[in-house]
């Protein structure tokens, strides 16, 4: 018979990032499950969403080495032509936004949002433990040691 999602691995993040993710995501997915595991109520069924997050974390780092690399604009050349079409030179007219600068403000609005529904940002974590009701004892430990030897007539 086979186990259901829930309760593979207890029904815990595993610790192993699944084989199809980017070298990047692999190591985002190693950093946070432990954190996960011990900070907030994620569960197995979650893991797409930590998978979500570790690829946008990825897709953030790649697009930001992109953009190191070549800068935020990139200089716009008209290519100057003669009366027989050919190539005499190229004229500047400006620049254009890198394209991967729109997709690095995706990656980090998509990590906010996802990051924030696991408990990743100190208001998050805050927030959820707000509805995660502290558990308290119902007698301090000195309460239940006098109850104890009190009940051993």
């Amino acid at each position: 018979m086979k186990k259901r999602d829930k309760d593979i691995n207890h029904g815990k993040l595993s610790l192993t990032p699944p084989d199809y993710l980017g070298r990047q995501a692999k190591v985002t997915w190693r950093k946070i499950v432990p954190f996960l595991e011990q900070q907030s109520n994620v569960k197995r069924p979650d893991s797409g969403l930590v998978e979500m997050y570790a690829t946008q974390y990825e897709i953030y780092r790649n697009s930001y080495k992109h953009i190191q690399e070549n800068g935020e604009v990139q200089p716009i050349y008209k290519t100057v032509q003669n009366a027989a079409g050919e190539k005499i030179g190229t004229d500047f007219i400006g620049y254009k936004r890198n394209p991967m600068t729109s997709i690095y403000d995706s990656a980090i609005k998509s990590l906010a949002k996802i990051g924030s529904e696991l408990g990743l940002s100190p208001k998050s974590r805050a927030e959820l433990m707000a509805i995660i009701p502290e558990k308290k004892p119902d007698k301090t430990a000195e309460a239940q040691m006098k109850e104890f030897f009190s009940n051993e007539n």
